[in-house]
């Protein structure tokens, strides 16, 4: 996100989220707030973007094990806060039976790429793995109206054991939310499995940064011993304390800026693709992947009773492309419906980044998604390439 002056972010605010140019407003870009935001939101946000791309320090908790020194520096395409090319590794094994083992009793599968000097806590993949696998980072525009969505509307589509007969299973992921104790439906990170941003953020800021917190106290270093990881990280837990200014933590901050970071809009909409979003729908795309939900009632308007167009139901589905890791309340093979919203923006595609092109994500579809999949290859040229062009679209 380009910075932005104290003028130009008055004009943001009064115009509702559209910017000024030569006397001419705009829709708000990859990175942008949402619009209409209050002044108090708008500083919260810009605190949040400011913590978000923060390069972090040994000396202030980084490591001793690490993906990135910064949360912009696995998401920053197209924008702070969109996807990136960094891949996290997770590893584990498959017992005979299919059942899936984690790299120890603590449920870890999470090798990180880097440690801090002097690299004594440097974990590596063990060599009898029998599992390994890679996730791209998820874009996080509009992740604030997506936990707006009440948990019902997610439970209402859940449809565990295919009683339509459609070959659609989606099971919604029920976890233990962090932030309050309660159950709740998941809905981030590739296998749902965090309820609230406030524990999404909580869980990368320890997982990728190796920096504790009031919800993750533990550090993430499987394989070290105690005495060893003293040695690497002497430097007390939590290590995210609240700022004596603000009152706030880092995780705080992490929070309003995803929850207040605005979705990417569709960049037109024609005939072609509006043919294609037909074709998509008739041929059961829509079925995971649906094309709006709808906020609860909230007493702040940004978030009450607003359409989410993500082209998800944010359910747990088997398409034939997961990643082998059993995470949460998702089996090994089970992944979290992506969202289409900024789709054109995105590269590489699947959650390993495998997928070089649309195309290539649509013929890796099996299992559940294995109807849709025909239909989509059964389509003319014509209406493959109207279809295709509905997607690029998004």
């Amino acid at each position: 996100m380009k910075p932005l002056t104290l003028a130009s972010a008055l004009c943001l605010l009064s115009l509702g989220g559209h910017a000024v140019l030569g006397g001419q407003a705009r829709p708000t870009e990859p990175g942008d707030p949402l619009p209409n935001l209050t002044p108090r939101e708008f500083t919260e946000f810009r605190l949040g973007l400011d913590d978000f791309t923060e390069v972090e320090t040994a000396e202030e908790g980084l490591g001793p094990a690490f993906n990135g020194t910064s949360c912009a520096v696995c998401h920053n395409v197209p924008a702070i806060g969109g996807s990136g090319i960094i891949l996290e590794t997770r590893a584990g094994y498959r017992n005979p039976d299919g059942s899936f083992r984690a790299l120890n009793e603590a449920g870890d599968t999470l090798v990180h790429l880097f440690s801090v000097p002097t690299h004594g806590c440097q974990p590596s993949i063990p060599s009898d793995v029998t599992v390994i696998a890679r996730r791209a980072p998820i874009p996080l525009f509009g992740a604030g109206l997506v936990e707006a969505i009440p948990d019902d509307a997610l439970l209402e589509r859940e449809d565990a054991f295919d009683r339509d007969r459609d070959g659609v299973s989606g099971r919604a992921a029920i976890v233990t939310d962090l932030a309050t104790g309660g159950r709740r439906v998941g809905r981030f990170g590739w296998k749902s499995q965090h309820a609230t941003l406030l524990a999404f953020g909580a869980d990368a800021y320890r997982n990728e940064m190796g920096i504790t917190n009031d919800m993750f106290q533990q550090e993430s270093v499987f394989a070290v011993p105690a005495e060893q990881l003293r040695h690497c990280d002497p430097f007390p837990d939590p290590e995210d304390v609240r700022d004596r200014s603000t009152g706030r933590r880092g995780i705080d901050n992490f929070e309003s800026f995803m929850r207040l970071l605005a979705p990417i809009a569709r960049s037109h909409s024609d005939e072609t693709t509006r043919d294609g979003e037909r074709l998509f729908l008739a041929i059961g795309c829509g079925r995971c992947h649906v094309p709006a939900l709808i906020t609860g009632p909230s007493s702040n308007p940004l978030f009450n009773r607003r359409s989410v167009p993500l082209f998800s139901d944010l359910l747990l589905h088997d398409i034939g492309t997961g990643d082998g890791i059993l995470q949460a309340a998702a089996q090994p093979e089970e992944i979290r419906t992506p969202a289409l919203w900024g789709l054109r923006l995105r590269r590489p595609l699947l959650h390993d980044g495998s997928a070089a092109t649309i195309a290539d994500a649509i013929d890796r579809h099996a299992n559940e998604a294995g109807l849709a999949r025909q239909g989509y290859q059964r389509l003319t040229d014509a209406d493959r390439q109207r279809l295709l062009a509905f997607l690029g679209s998004l």
